[in-house]
């Protein structure tokens, strides 16, 4: 088989890649990436050099790149997005353009070349605020950000298409996702790096904002589930039914370091900020067999002492544009 994966160099897309190169022996992968500032190629140093591994660097929105590397693929699985909520506030428009014409783009291309499967990664995100029970595959879009909605329209594109042409796309939801070589922006990245370097870890609000947490791992098998058995136009969500409020998990995060919440820097919180999201992953679990196998506790010490081991990784990518834009942030936020 051979698999394109769209956003292969980026923090999921990467892990996947190795996942599946790993578990998988009769496998080829296409990885197409832009390289925007969250793609790394040091994310798959380990597997560059495996004959079964190739990247192209291109954009998903360029139609012409797109049908150069979809010439033999057997199934597509697109990574790639714009995700940070609080650069899509500041400026939504290249989110626009990756995650809906990209996909757009993506799908156009699965219908020409007559790919057998796509899955579109997606996220609990377009459910909006979840305030009580779950959110199933059948609950409404209620997007509260733009990048939320930007992902929301690209999966309704993904609905519209197997509808219409009968595109043999699946559509997956995962709640919050963290593990190795998650770029360090996002909220367990950046409170593990800043407390190693002995910073404080900007909180937003009352910290009483409830996610719902799966490492990595899981996801990648998870997706790999999808793609073996996933059934054409479904649905999946992908998530662990393990909430915690975002206070509660950095006090975990320093406790593991041994910090207190003295560590901890609470900022003015952002507009839109959801309050609770939580999915039901049952269906995941009684028709495909997937079930998540390591909780947070087991997840959260191992990726600390992941952070902790790989400083050269991590250390390089907090400098640059990313120094001056969380300094802009923090700056304009900072509570009194």
């Amino acid at each position: 088989m051979k698999i394109l994966v769209t956003g292969g160099a980026g923090f999921i897309g990467s892990n996947f890649i190795r996942h599946i190169l790993t578990t998988e022996r009769d496998v080829s992968v296409v990885n197409f990436d832009k390289l925007t500032y969250a793609g790394n190629l040091e994310n798959l140093r380990d597997v560059e050099n495996d004959s079964r591994y190739t990247f192209v660097k291109g954009d998903i929105a360029d139609a012409a790149a797109v049908d150069a590397v979809m010439k033999g693929v057997d199934a597509v699985v697109n990574y790639a997005a714009e995700t940070h909520v609080d650069r899509s506030i500041m400026d939504p428009k290249a989110f626009l353009a990756t995650d809906i014409m990209g996909t757009w783009t993506l799908l156009e291309a699965v219908r020409r070349h007559n790919i057998p499967r796509m899955i579109q990664i997606s996220t609990d995100e377009v459910f909006g605020e979840i305030m009580e029970g779950e959110a199933d595959e059948q609950a409404p879009f209620r997007p509260r950000s733009p990048y939320a909605a930007a992902k929301a329209g690209g999966d309704l594109l993904c609905a519209a298409f197997h509808e219409t042409y009968k595109t043999p796309v699946i559509v997956t939801h995962a709640c919050n996702i963290y593990g190795p070589y998650h770029y360090p922006e996002k909220l367990i990245p950046l409170a593990i790096t800043n407390l190693l370097e002995g910073k404080p870890v900007p909180l937003y609000g009352d910290g009483s904002q409830i996610r719902e947490w799966m490492h990595v791992s899981d996801h990648c098998r998870a997706i790999a589930e999808v793609l073996r058995r996933g059934k054409s136009g479904e649905v999946y969500n992908i998530g662990t039914g393990e909430r915690i409020s975002n206070l509660e998990l950095l006090q975990r995060i320093a406790a593991i370091l041994g910090k207190d919440e003295s560590a901890i820097h609470r900022v003015a919180d952002r507009p839109g900020h959801d309050r609770r999201y939580a999915l039901s992953h049952q269906k995941v679990s009684s028709e495909l067999g997937w079930k998540p196998s390591k909780t947070l506790a087991e997840g959260l010490p191992e990726t600390v002492a992941w952070y902790r081991e790989h400083e050269s990784w991590w250390r390089p990518l907090k400098s640059g544009e990313y120094l001056e834009y969380y300094r802009k942030q923090y700056k304009v936020r900072d509570a009194a």
